[in-house]
């Protein structure tokens, strides 16, 4: 039994020892280098060029602009293709832009035979722009004098929805006797992914077809999207796709590859490569959503949830990328969560800046709507004078919920047991009575913060995976899976698999964890929390088809049928439990038997048509300096339910680092910008991100119940682990303060407005 065992990362050697090779590994020794150029305002047009002085620099090999490129727009989102033109993603960018919507939107290209000549020669090209104002926000967006940023969207607003749960109204809610209502306006920034390897790829020609190496989670869609954007065949590119040291959803998106695919056309096939800085990947790939909420939550005195109000605005910036797919997304929590027992009224937009392009980070949406649901119900629960962990337990769904309007259901349900082993694991009920009215400098706090998550992406979007596995001389099994390891253990989680589903040890897997769109099985990438789940059941479809044909041959030889075979660590038995044969034994004669030679393969498709929620609560201790305006986490505890856990050390690794990543949403990550929606902090020392000196213990708890559409039984925890983290931190300073913060970051400068605004600050007193 392999599946629940926490064995060894599978790449742990070779990334540990540097024999992992990323992008910078394989790229041709003579590649040219491009250097993209950055328009200097974020809103405007481009008029022309002078290159003269650029074109003058030694080592140039090309240059060129927006007015150069094909005349194609095509989508960057790592969504798969619809075959329904109604439902495919937003085609608004072109290889170069001649209408800039966004600050260092790219307008031009230098190719030349080394970095620096390609830098040189990118600071001297001059362009001629004439500069419209930026817009900043939704709102001003949506003015009626606003400058469309997109022909196709004169009002700016990529996408409205809307929807109603229930069979009451929000004004009914308001008029049932002995009621509590609440209402507020939330807010989070954007945020970057941070991860650590850059934008990176490289492209050349082999004959007619284009080959791109690149650090990305959607080698098949960057296939895709190239062939798109080139105008060319699909088939005449051909992607690969190494290791990769991080993406968390930056890398779900097609950011360079398209240009770097035309650019070896310009060049008669030769090498190219563009490796964005740190600066230009933190300001112009993509950002997480920043959001605006106005909400409303009535409740009865004894703390039912009666009705909740819900207006989002999305700060989409100047591209569409993932479309209003997160903006609905966020607005689903609030169904997904709770129940209302009238109405639940929702009404989201997605709307054009002049901001950088957001896409997909880590938890699509649910991080900012878990934030602004779980801040509106705990300072319902204030207002109630209610224990805010008893009113969730009150008004949380139950086990068998289905979501009214996209029928994903829960068909296994852990939420009460996970809130009950947090709820142990903090002390919740002592610590919240011994931290209630606190006075003095120094104060602490207990809060929490329920999620719900999908497993994938049905029935929005096409789900599907395939897996191949080849059975060698050796009796070992080398596996082919079109999903991406990105850093997350996706690999290590496939060979458990593999292993099961065949009857083998896990050593004697071997997992290809390098993607070539030209020979590895069609999948469509690594997001969504859907690799155990989707691409898991690919993989033991394959397992046991492969086992199955292990075991007829076994039988051949045998000169019996396969019935009552088995295979347990290789070995072969029979059905008196006695050792026929070994795997090996089958593998060397079915490759080389003069009468039977066969070559044992299998691979298998799985068209997944169902979909499971993952559910979960994170409980933070903080310890609140209010002169000083800090917040420190003492401890944060976060509990999983996501079914059966496959590799338990990786799952707990895997929610540490999602952990961390709350953490920083919720204490100090900002991109900051200027009034021309120039980016003011795009760099690791300006951005902060938790150190290790930031981050407190961090304890993982997971309640295992075994869900019955998985193939093992598993649910999603990619994303997750940091979805509640900053919501659950907020509500401990309520806790600890009394004083509801209505937006992320909470940093020093904001607590303290805060604080003395509630009058908690006042010369050296303290109250």
């Amino acid at each position: 039994m392999t599946v629940g065992q926490s064995i060894p990362r599978v790449d742990a050697h070779a990334k540990v020892t540097g024999t992992a090779q990323y992008v910078g590994d394989l790229e041709p020794h003579d590649a040219y280098f491009a250097k993209i150029v950055r328009a200097p305002v974020a809103n405007g047009l481009v008029r022309g060029f002078d290159l003269t002085a650029a074109q003058a620099v030694p080592n140039v090999v090309r240059i060129l602009t927006c007015f150069d490129v094909p005349d194609i727009q095509f989508p960057t989102a790592g969504h798969p293709w619809s075959l329904d033109p109604g439902h495919q993603d937003i085609s608004d960018r072109k290889l170069l832009n001649q209408r800039i919507r966004v600050w260092g939107d790219e307008i031009a290209v230098v190719i030349a035979r080394d970095r620096v000549s390609a830098e040189r020669a990118a600071r001297l090209v001059v362009p001629d722009i004439e500069a419209y104002p930026a817009i900043s926000t939704p709102q001003e967006a949506m003015q009626p004098d606003a400058i469309p940023l997109h022909e196709e969207r004169p009002n700016n607003i990529v996408a409205r929805t809307e929807f109603h749960v229930g069979d009451g109204s929000f004004a009914q809610a308001v008029d049932t006797p002995n009621t509590v209502m609440v209402s507020g306006h939330y807010h989070v920034p954007a945020v970057q992914h941070c991860h650590m390897e850059l934008v990176h790829s490289v492209a050349y020609m082999e004959g007619d077809k284009i080959v791109v190496i690149s650090s990305t989670q959607i080698p098949h869609i960057v296939r895709r999207v190239c062939g798109q954007a080139l105008g060319i065949p699909w088939s005449k590119v051909r992607v690969i796709k190494p290791y990769i040291g991080g993406g968390f959803g930056n890398k779900q998106d097609v950011l360079v590859e398209p240009l770097t695919a035309w650019l070896t056309t310009q060049v008669g096939g030769h090498a190219v490569k563009v490796e964005l800085t740190r600066e230009e990947v933190l300001g112009c790939t993509r950002t997480r959503h920043a959001f605006d909420w106005d909400v409303q939550a009535v409740a009865t005195a004894d703390g039912t949830l009666l009705a909740r109000t819900y207006r989002g605005f999305a700060n989409q910036g100047g591209y569409a990328s993932h479309g209003h797919a997160i903006a609905a997304n966020a607005s689903n929590v609030f169904k997904q969560c709770y129940r209302d027992r009238l109405s639940l009224d929702s009404e989201s937009f997605t709307v054009y800046t002049n901001r950088p392009t957001a896409g997909a980070m880590r938890g699509y949406g649910i991080p900012q709507g878990c934030f602004v649901m779980e801040a509106l119900t705990d300072d319902l629960a204030y207002a109630l004078h209610m224990d805010p962990l008893e009113f969730r337990l009150k008004n949380c769904v139950e086990a068998g919920y289905v979501d009214p309007h996209n029928g994903i259901t829960m068909h296994s349900y852990g939420l009460d047991q996970a809130i009950a082993k947090g709820r142990a694991a903090i002390d919740w009920d002592r610590k919240r009575a011994a931290y209630q009215d606190q006075t003095g400098p120094v104060r602490r706090g207990v809060g929490m913060a329920i999620f719900t998550y999908k497993s994938n992406v049905h029935p929005f979007s096409l789900e599907t995976a395939s897996c191949r596995m080849v059975l060698h001389e050796d009796g070992r099994v080398s596996v082919q899976m079109g999903a991406t390891e990105i850093g997350q253990g996706a690999d290590t989680v496939f060979t458990q698999m593999a292993a099961e589903s065949i009857g083998l040890p896990v050593s004697h897997i071997d997992i290809q964890s390098t993607q070539d769109t030209d020979i590895t099985p069609f999948d469509t990438g690594a997001y969504g929390s859907r690799q155990t789940y989707v691409c898991g059941t690919a993989c033991k479809l394959t397992g046991q088809s492969l086992r199955a044909k292990i075991l007829e041959y076994a039988a051949s030889m045998h000169a019996r049928g396969a019935e009552g075979l088995t295979i347990r660590d290789g070995i072969i038995y029979d059905e008196a439990d006695q050792q026929l044969c070994t795997v090996a034994e089958v593998g060397m004669e079915s490759s080389y038997s003069r009468t039977h030679s066969l070559h044992i393969t299998a691979e298998e498709t799985y068209h997944c048509e169902q979909n499971s929620f993952a559910t979960g609560v994170c409980f933070a201790e903080i310890e609140v300096d209010i002169p000083l305006g800090q917040i420190h986490v003492l401890r944060l505890v976060n509990v999983h339910d996501s079914g059966k856990i496959i590799n338990p050390k990786l799952a707990e690794a895997q929610c540490h680092g999602g952990m961390s990543m709350g953490l920083g949403y919720a204490l100090s990550e900002e991109l900051l910008f200027d009034d021309a929606c120039r980016p003011l902090n795009a760099n690791l020392l300006d951005y902060k991100i938790p150190t290790a000196m930031d981050t407190p213990d961090l304890e993982v708890h997971f309640v295992e119940i075994e869900d019955p559409t998985a193939p093992y039984g598993n649910k999603a925890l990619g994303e997750p682990p940091t979805i509640p983290v900053a919501a659950a931190v907020r509500n401990a300073l309520l806790h600890a303060t009394g004083i509801s913060v209505n937006s992320l970051p909470l940093t020093p400068q904001k607590l303290i407005e805060h604080f003395r605004e509630a009058g908690l600050l006042g010369g050296n007193r303290h109250v």
